[in-house]
Order: structure tokens, then sequence, then C-alpha cells
């Protein structure tokens, strides 16, 4: 039987209109003003003409350009807009929902299938929210015989030690979460929750398939972490330091890549693992034990968990940018604005104005970020990319691989570091 399609109209499209603008300006004045006036009191507002601006005040002042600037620049320095917007957690999701919808069309290119199309008409950009509506408003079913705590907990857990993750990694000069000297120290403790989380996601499901999916996380997380480790201490010893700032800094004149590329070839393979993508996905084996330890959780649990996982994945490919990729390094995209601009405009520190009401950062800052999420998304490509031509290998491969072939490999990356050290190569009074 066909069906006939609803003919457009205009009253019904005119009503639904102003139903939108009318139940915004419902919730804006309900709502939206007093969480911005919440937030006004937990922020350290500036000293304007010799007084400290109120909260009330500094709400009037929101509406006027020229007066929100030096507020504009209060929020930009709190810890809360690090953590929620940038470089933090917000930032890391905004990336992570652009990967997720990249990867899904990459593979229909690459498997000769249609991919998300049908929602929206720009190439099914609106698929990925209709998704997460999807999730957001399914219902959420807990196995009657799990221990509840632990099976709520662990999705909640999964997604703020991505976020803890994400916190060590530096976006640009000056602009990390956690700018901290065992910075590469932190990074690995913070990887260290990961099997914890999942053996304990999956034992509190009291079922088999997500019992065996965890332990064999645990099994393949484990043997990857070694190497994984091991991989990094050449850059360590080449440049000093456990700071992630540092090493990236340190990286202005070439990346490390150049002298230590079967380091960055572990690390990746090993951040493969980590990551349990293809062909290292034995803890989520479809074919084999459902969806693993993820097979007992549903609605936004299991939408939590897969926002971490690619939270995770910008992590990984972040640190590994930072490591061998020069970090933010590389030349100026556009040319800076004129000083005299830059002069007429309101002087910020690092944010500045040459218009008046528009604040913006420097050139150098833009440039810095640019360059960064341009070399971090290419390194989340080649990570993307064995999920669609790659099968799925098997666990004692799996194992063998971490356990031996890349130890070693790991082991003659560090002796490299060490000969170009002290042959006089790298380093104080070296060649380069």
């Amino acid at each position: 039987m066909s069906t006939i399609a609803p003919k457009f109209r205009l009253g019904y499209f005119i009503k639904a209109v102003t139903d939108n603008i009318f139940w915004s300006i419902i919730i804006l004045t309900l709502a939206g003003i007093p969480l911005m006036q919440i937030i006004l009191f937990y922020v350290d507002l500036p000293v304007v003409d010799g007084e400290l601006v109120n909260p009330f005040l500094a709400l009037t002042w929101l509406s006027h350009p020229d007066s929100a600037l030096p507020l504009v620049k209060a929020l930009l320095y709190t810890d809360f807009f690090r953590i929620a917007v940038f470089p933090g957690f917000g930032f890391a999701a905004l990336l992570a929902a652009g990967t997720i919808f990249v990867e899904r069309k990459m593979l229909a290119k690459l498997q000769l299938r249609v991919g998300p199309f049908y929602c929206g008409k720009v190439e099914g950009l609106l698929q990925l929210m209709g998704d997460g509506l999807k999730l957001i408003s399914k219902e959420i079913i807990i196995p009657a015989k799990a221990d509840k705590p632990i099976f709520i907990a662990a999705p909640i857990l999964f997604v703020g030690t991505a976020a803890a993750f994400v916190a060590l990694i530096p976006v640009a000069p000056g602009w990390v979460v956690a700018d901290v000297d065992m910075g590469l120290i932190g990074v690995f403790a913070v990887i260290g929750f990961f099997p914890i989380i999942t053996i304990l996601s999956a034992w509190s499901a009291n079922s088999k398939f997500p019992f065996i999916g965890g332990i064999r996380a645990l099994h393949q997380m484990v043997s990857f972490e070694i190497p994984l480790i091991l991989s990094c201490l050449g850059v360590v010893i080449l440049t000093g330091t456990f700071n992630l700032s540092e090493i990236a800094a340190s990286q202005s004149f070439f990346p490390w890549i150049v002298f230590l590329p079967i380091g960055a070839i572990v690390f990746i393979i090993c951040a493969l693992a980590e990551l349990e993508r293809i062909p290292f996905d034995l803890p989520e084996a479809e074919s084999e034990i459902v969806a693993g330890w993820l097979t007992e959780l549903s609605g936004m649990m299991y939408g939590l968990v897969q926002l971490g996982s690619y939270v995770k994945l910008y992590a990984f490919a972040g640190l590994f940018v930072v490591l061998f990729l020069g970090g933010w390094s590389g030349p100026i995209i556009w040319p800076p604005l004129e000083e005299q601009l830059i002069n007429d405009g309101i002087n910020l520190g690092p944010v500045s104005a040459a218009v008046p009401g528009l604040p913006f950062f420097s050139i150098e800052f833009f440039s810095a970020v640019i360059w960064f999420v341009l070399k971090t998304a290419a390194v989340i490509f080649f990570i993307l990319l064995p999920r669609g031509v790659f099968p799925r290998i098997r666990i004692d491969m799996l194992l063998q691989i971490g356990w031996y072939k890349l130890i070693g490999l790991a082991f003659v990356n560090i002796f490299i570091a060490l000969g170009l050290l002290y042959a006089g190569v790298i380093g104080p009074g070296g060649l380069i």
C-alpha cells in the first residue's frame, strides 16, 4: 500500500516556528538567566575603575559588548572554562562527535555501502544528532542480578577517566587543563584505571558474555600498556622532561618521529589495542560474544561508554601529536594583523580585541590550535582506517605481539635514543 506524503501548510509551519520561539523565551527566562547568575557567583570577576564587579552588575554588562570584554576575559581564565569548554571535555567531545560522523561515512565509502545520509540533506549530518537523542530517550535496563551500584557507576567512571586523560593534553602554549611537571607519568597513571573500570563493569553485570569480554580487555590492556610506556621513553631521554608542554615545545624545528620512527609505530599499535579498535577488538567481538563487556549496557549508559571511548581516542591521538609530531608547532597560517589595529584594540593579555566589542585570540594562538587539530585529525584517521581493511586477530596472536614483538621494538627505540644522545647528535652540545 502506498502512502501519500502530507502537504506543506504555511499556517502549520508558522505556528511551529512561533511555538519554538515562545518556549525558547520561556526557557531562557526561567532557566537561562538564573543559571547565568549562578555561574557569575563562582567566576573571579575583574576589577574595573578600582571597584570589584559584582555578579548583578556583571549580568547587566553582558548585554553591552564593550562592557562585557573584561567579563569575557575573566571567564576564559577560569578553571571551569578550561575544564568544561576548552581545551577540556567540551573541546574533546566536539572532536569525538565529528570523529563518529567521519568514521561512519569513511567506512561506508571503503565498503561500498550507504552510510548515514537520509537524516538531513547535508551528507546525513543530522543523523549523529538523531542517534544521540535516541540514546538519551531510550530506557536504561539494569539486569536483575547485577551489582547495581557498580554497574551504574562504571560508565560514569569511564567517561570521567577519559576526561582526566584529556586534561593532561596541551593544545596550545599555556592552554592545558593540568600542566604538571610529571605529565607523562600522570597520563599512564590515568590509563591504568581503564582496565579496572572495564573488569568492574563486566563483573557487575553478572552475565557470561560481559565477563568474557572483560577478561579479554584486562589481558589486552595489561599486555600493551608496558610497550606503550616504553615507546615514550625515547622521547623522554632526548628531551629530559616528563612535562608534555615542554616536550611539544622542544619540537619547534623537527618532530621526534624523524629520529624515533620505531617508537611512533609501537605507540600507534599499542594505542589501537588500548582503544579496543580493529584488529584488536576482541573484548567487543560482536560475532563471538555479542558485544563483550558492553552487552548488558543500554540507553545512555551505553552512550556514555561510547562517548568516553571516542574522547579517549582523541586523547591518544593528541598524545601522539605531542610526543612525536611536534604538538602545536607549525608556521603561522596567515599573516598577523597590522600593528595599528592591535594597538587600537583592547589589550587583555593573550586575549585582545582589534574590533570594539569583538574579543578574539592572537593569531599565534589560532595557528597553534589549527595545527594541533589538523595533526590530531590525521592521526585519528589512521587509527580509524584499520577498521575498514583489517580482520580481527586471535587472542594468542594479540598477546604474542604485545609481550614479545612490541616490547623488543620498544627497547630498540630506547637504544636509538641513547645512541643519539651519547653520540652528541641531539642534546646539550649536540649537532642539532
